[in-house]
């Protein structure tokens, strides 16, 4: 008889295990990121002239954390060496972004989609292109899918942002590759977001 209880006792306890294990494996998965249908994809290009050879220009603002400075946003590197294929700045409430290309005088990152959230695949590429021996010119563009925005009216206000923003940091970089100063953040706007939301590097899903 004891022998025929304690069988019972494995065989009711193994139940309880496979039920368990059943029950997480039916566990909701997190939602994944949403992408739409029918995507419009749009872009904005954001320039200046500056009175540096490039490689001067490159040297003072295009390492990958530089964007702390001249667009004033809070950046560590966390994941990948900076300036390295696949490193990852970590830009405080904007989230992450990845570096996916780069030559001598450029580089061009995305931000990864979010569970639950409208994938935009922002991207963004900083250039500095030479003119002369001792004169450059710094290029700034972004592109990203606005189809998730209520109408004409939204999306327009949603490129006047990114644009906006982006001259600003444009214009910050060519102060710092002369040789200049920046004034206090507060005094210049403060910094802009990317991404994810419409300000900086992506899309504050830049």
């Amino acid at each position: 008889m004891r022998n025929h209880w304690i069988k019972i006792s494995v065989v009711c306890s193994l139940a309880i295990v496979a039920w368990v294990g059943i029950v997480a494996a039916q566990a909701p998965a997190p939602a994944p990121a949403a992408q739409a249908a029918t995507p419009n994809y749009v872009s904005t290009l954001m320039q200046a002239d500056v009175n540096k050879p490039a490689a001067d220009v490159w040297k003072r603002i295009g390492k990958y954390c530089d964007i702390s400075e001249w667009l004033g946003l809070q950046c560590t590197i966390s994941a990948g060496k900076d300036g390295e294929l696949g490193a990852v700045r970590s830009l405080g409430p904007i989230g992450t972004e990845i570096l996916v290309g780069k030559t001598d005088f450029s580089y061009t990152y995305t931000q990864p989609a979010r569970p639950g959230q409208f994938y935009n695949l922002y991207h963004g590429t900083v250039e500095v292109k030479p003119l002369t021996a001792t004169t450059s010119k710094i290029v700034y563009t972004l592109v990203w899918d606005n189809s998730n925005l209520a109408d004409d009216a939204a999306k327009e206000r949603d490129k006047t942002q990114r644009t906006t923003t982006f001259q600003r940091a444009v214009d910050n970089m060519k102060i710092l590759a002369e040789g200049g100063t920046l004034p206090p953040a507060a005094q210049r706007g403060g910094g802009g977001g990317g991404g994810r939301g419409g300000g900086a590097p992506g899309g504050a899903r830049q």
